[in-house]
């Protein structure tokens, strides 16, 4: 059943606009999200929507219902920012110092607001739409705290929706794939102890720091000589912490990271060379080493029969939007993957571009949200809930 494509006013854009500013202003960390979430539930409150908050911490689950049918879908926002001080010198810039919405969740949260508060004044679906606005998707897994809380129980959906900005897609361009969008994510963090010595005397000691320059070029292997080049996998060293004086070899140093795939069997492939690397190579340079290894999210990996009906939805979106017909997965991580894990449904990226002045990428301090994206996600919303929940005849 087609749907004609929601165009917003000006003034519709505009208040959207202004929500984002605002919430760029007040960014705020992992389940720390307190006036996002106020902000959010008011907004949604004023829509006429029945408002439950605190789910996960901070998570705002806002429920929309119209006409007799029990089907059910839910629409996914994040809300957390991120530990970066922002560089971007906006007159709404960040006020807490050391915060930043630096991945474009202000955006998704505007999003969400408008594709909500224009489905309220619509009488065009036939169900329920949950609006669920999740903390904390930048490492610490909301959407994971979310469902342990009762998301799905206590707010029960058909399918489940995510959409993000993608600086690498043009704007007016929309892209998914009908299977793996993002990938597994890990970190490791890796202690070698060993003897600390004069700097010119390293016979006397047991040397860390040389140990660890063992360690993180052997890890490299594991991508290049473990796994096959036919999957996907990505083990980097992201920190190296050891010593303090220029003439002390110190007694220990340490070594953090983070790990990428798609395929489970990858994931246990990759956990089991880098924990026998790292020990090997410690027992034979006469140091011991400690390694805190942790999976932190699965693979986000798109319903294939969701994906196509996003798809669908997208091309009858145009001129408005354009399916990128050829994307491809990212190794970037997105914990979405949880609620994936639980229900059908299916994960889209929406461009935002790079041509607008800024040219930033995501978690970048020079980053900003594109305005211009925000009547496009906030319509591709609107088209999904009134395809899916279409009213007969």
């Amino acid at each position: 059943m087609s749907v004609t494509p929601p165009h917003f006013t000006n003034e519709e854009i505009a208040e959207a606009v202004a929500w984002r500013r605002a919430l760029h202003r007040i960014p705020e960390l992992a389940f720390e999200e307190r006036q996002t979430s106020a902000f959010v539930a008011e907004q949604l409150k004023s829509f006429g929507l029945e408002v439950e908050t605190g789910l996960g911490g901070t998570g705002v689950v806002a429920t929309l219902t119209r006409g007799s049918s029990n089907r059910t879908i839910g629409l996914r926002a994040d809300m957390d920012a991120l530990a970066i001080t922002e560089a971007t010198g906006l007159d709404y810039a960040s006020q807490h110092p050391g915060r930043m919405h630096a991945c474009g969740h202000d955006g998704h949260m505007a999003m969400l607001l408008a594709a909500a508060r224009r489905l309220s004044r619509s009488d065009s679906i036939d169900g329920t739409v949950r609006f669920i606005f999740q903390p904390a998707e930048e490492n610490e897994g909301g959407a994971s705290r979310m469902i342990e809380d009762g998301l799905f129980r206590r707010f029960p959906v058909d399918a489940v929706y995510g959409m993000h900005n993608w600086p690498d897609l043009p704007l007016g361009r929309a892209g998914l794939t009908t299977g793996a969008m993002m990938a597994a994510f890990g970190i490791f963090d890796i202690t070698v102890t060993g003897r600390g010595a004069h700097g010119a005397m390293p016979h006397q000691g047991a040397d860390p720091i040389a140990c660890m320059f063992q360690i993180g070029s052997a890890l490299q292997t594991i991508a290049a000589r473990n796994v096959s080049p036919m999957a996907s996998a990505v083990v980097s060293v992201t920190t190296v912490h050891g010593g303090d004086a220029w003439n002390v070899i110190p007694g220990s140093c340490r070594m953090t990271g983070t790990v990428r795939w798609f395929a489970p069997a990858v994931g246990d492939l990759i956990e089991t060379r880098l924990k026998a690397i790292v020990h090997g190579i410690a027992e034979a340079m006469g140091c011991t080493a400690t390694i805190d290894y942790q999976r932190r999210y699965p693979a986000t990996i798109n319903d294939a029969a969701e994906a196509r009906f996003v798809q669908d939805v997208v091309r009858g979106l145009s001129p408005m939007l354009t399916l990128d017909e050829a994307i491809e997965p990212s190794m970037g991580a997105e914990d979405f993957a949880f609620m994936l894990e639980e229900k059908p449904g299916a994960y889209v990226w929406v461009g935002q571009g790079r041509n607008d002045g800024r040219g930033a990428g995501l978690h970048s301090p020079d980053y900003n949200f594109n305005d211009d994206a925000l009547p496009i996600g906030a319509a591709l919303w609107v088209a999904i809930a009134e395809r899916r929940l279409a009213r007969a005849g």
